[in-house]
């Protein structure tokens, strides 16, 4: 039933037809303004540490936004979704993850997007502050995270947690992985590679310590070694294979239990034919599926309305409107 037909997005101008446009351009050049957070450091049970940015509003409600690969809390599109959140008065908690706040982490464990433990981690924090109402938002590797979590509680998942929203999320990881090799993405992945690179370099002596092949990690320029040499190996998978298998979100959505909306352009260059699940939205009861036809990859640009994206108004509408 969920399928939404005729969405509304509609690109500014025509040149923004064109998905990797709309990829890069509000990633390179948009500013969000006016965004103060407070932060908060969480430690995990393997006394590690989670650095949570906050904006508090409703004592109430809050969001819980779930960033991309290689993002943050300041990364633009999150502070975009920040503000519109917290304009409509809710608080809003924005997840960095391990490693992704400014600091390395402590351990050779880092995020993936698969770690629903972390992210149940971040939940208790939140609940502990008596909120009565969360949703969860979440970009790119954020948004299959939050899918997965959400399908794996299934009717079970904390009865605070109301809504969830994914945007731009390659809820099947092997094919997505396959996509970003070609080479009209050649751009993103050197892009990701590189700062994947630096990574290792921080945490070199501890890596070589662990056994990691940190000589082939620190010239790895795609996801296929990083994932196989490094991301397997640090959180418990076999291999890249069994990782992208165990991991995507795709495998879940059917157990979903709460009302969830997944936004997926069809212009996007990050996703495979995989990652539009329409036969599970026909027959689901609460996942909601939306398929522009432009936005590229957590695009969606958008002119005028105070610099808010079409991409955060649909979000705050769908948490908004839909029962």
């Amino acid at each position: 039933m969920p399928i939404i037909p005729n969405s509304t997005y509609q690109p500014p101008f025509a040149i923004f037809k064109n998905g990797h446009l709309n990829t890069i351009y509000p990633s390179q050049f948009r500013k969000v303004k006016n965004i103060a957070y407070e932060r908060e450091r969480i430690t995990t049970p393997d006394d590690d540490f989670i650095d949570l940015d906050w904006i508090y509003k409703n004592k109430n409600q809050v969001v819980i936004i779930c960033h991309g690969l290689e993002g943050k809390a300041e990364s633009a599109y999150v502070k975009g979704m920040a503000k519109t959140f917290a304009q409509g008065e809710w608080s809003v908690c924005a997840y960095n993850y391990r490693g992704c706040s400014g600091e390395p982490n402590r351990q050779i464990r880092a995020y993936h997007s698969g770690a629903t433990d972390d992210l149940e981690l971040v939940i208790q924090a939140v609940l502990a502050k008596g909120f009565v109402e969360i949703v969860l938002i979440g970009f790119s590797l954020g948004g299959n995270l939050v899918l997965k979590y959400t399908g794996e509680n299934g009717s079970n998942i904390h009865a605070e947690i109301k809504k969830t929203v994914a945007l731009s999320t390659p809820v099947h990881l092997e094919s997505s992985s396959d996509v970003l090799q070609q080479p009209h993405n050649w751009l993103y992945m050197k892009r990701f590679s590189s700062k994947l690179r630096e990574k290792v370099k921080a945490k070199k002596e501890l890596l070589k310590a662990a056994g990691f092949d940190v000589e082939t990690l620190s010239s790895a320029k795609s996801f296929y070694v990083f994932d196989e040499l490094f991301t397997a190996k640090a959180h418990g998978f076999s291999s890249r294979i069994d990782y992208y298998t165990k991991c995507s979100s795709l495998q879940f959505l059917e157990n979903i239990a709460i009302p969830t909306l997944l936004i997926n352009a069809k212009d996007d260059p990050f996703l495979s034919p995989e990652c539009f699940p329409e036969s599970i939205a026909k027959k689901h009861q609460y996942f909601h599926l939306e398929m522009p036809k432009y936005g590229g990859h957590v695009g969606f640009t958008t002119f005028g309305n105070d610099n808010v994206l079409w991409s955060e108004q649909r979000a705050f509408e769908f948490i908004s409107q839909v029962k």
